[in-house]
């Protein structure tokens, strides 16, 4: 082997591994009543879960992960059409005849495959139990005191992943619906000022709604330890940060 062939071959073997790294994200394991719970924390508001032999995508969008290299999709999820959480080109990539795709019917303005949810709504989908929660916006509104994330366009999602209750709350504030959950066991709130809650709104709706688990997510600039302040008397509720600016 020539020294231009073996040095190709190095930068090619440090090329894959520097992919490789890029997608090492980060993630958590859960018991359930039927098995392991494997959250995977990509970026954002996009989020992977793997559970009873399920791979579940949520808003999977192309900016945060090479979604060519992550496994193909039983079920997703997405929660509006804003293009941070609808990506039909990814859709297209984790897609097979056996995906099933939950979203709203704004996203079928963009996109035409999948079944619509509006909200609250119920579904058994792979046979996992989803329910879909309001998502939108009290207080932050665009010019025109238009909202951000306008009533009915938007979905949360709550699922049952055996004895866990799992809620992703997509783009909103902490609204009533959302003051009014209960049983839930993990929680992924947004908060991206303006667009979703600031630290005190997550915090207002995690005393109203008690998760045992939660995950600041969604967050862009804003600090996530603010929320860890706000909660720190709240010894029933364990809030985990993980990188999901």
């Amino acid at each position: 082997m020539n020294k231009f062939m073996f040095f190709s071959i190095c930068i090619l073997i440090l090329c894959v591994l520097g992919l490789t790294a890029d997608q090492d994200f980060d993630h958590d394991v859960i018991q359930t009543s039927k098995g392991e719970l494997k959250m995977t924390f990509i970026a954002h508001g996009t989020l992977m879960f793997e559970f009873n032999e399920l791979v579940i995508h949520i808003d999977p969008v192309g900016r945060y992960a090479d979604y060519s290299r992550l496994p193909k999709a039983d079920l997703v999820l997405i929660t509006h059409h804003h293009g941070d959480h609808l990506d039909p080109k990814v859709l297209n990539t984790i897609s097979d005849q056996d995906t099933e795709l939950v979203l709203t019917e704004k996203c079928k303005e963009q996109y035409k495959n999948g079944m619509v949810m509006n909200n609250g709504d119920k579904k058994v989908v792979k046979g996992i139990k989803i329910k879909a929660i309001p998502a939108y916006n009290i207080q932050h509104m665009r010019s025109g005191n238009t909202p951000f994330h306008p009533k009915g366009e938007g979905n949360g999602y709550i699922l049952e992943l055996g004895s866990k209750k799992v809620y992703v709350a997509g783009d909103t504030e902490n609204t009533p619906e959302m003051k009014a959950l209960t049983d839930i066991d993990i929680a992924f709130l947004p908060m991206n000022i303006p667009y979703t809650m600031t630290p005190e709104m997550a915090a207002d709706a995690a005393r109203s709604f008690m998760p045992k688990i939660l995950y600041p997510y969604h967050y862009g600039n804003t600090d996530p330890q603010k929320l860890v302040d706000l909660l720190k008397d709240m010894k029933e509720i364990e809030v985990r940060v993980r990188d999901l600016r």
